[in-house]
């Protein structure tokens, strides 16, 4: 397979790659000097939760709140 680079030096990747990296918007990429090596950066479990807060329409006050009535019952 090839990859194609842009006159802009984007990079286009295979669709038989990207299939298998379903959902991945963001890769990490390092080289050694003699190849690039990408790799998937995958949502971490606290990104889920503040988009999963931010769909509900919680916000960092109403956390505030609710730990502050929280340690209140101590």
């Amino acid at each position: 397979m090839l990859a194609k680079l842009t006159v802009k030096n984007q990079l286009t990747l295979p669709k038989a790659v990207m299939t298998r990296f379903s959902g991945v918007e963001h890769f990490e990429v390092s080289t050694d000097g003699v190849s690039i090596t990408l790799r998937p950066l995958r949502r971490s479990r606290a990104d889920e939760i503040r988009l999963r807060l931010e769909e509900l329409g919680i916000n960092e006050q109403d956390v505030a709140d609710a730990v502050k009535w929280a340690r209140e019952g101590q």
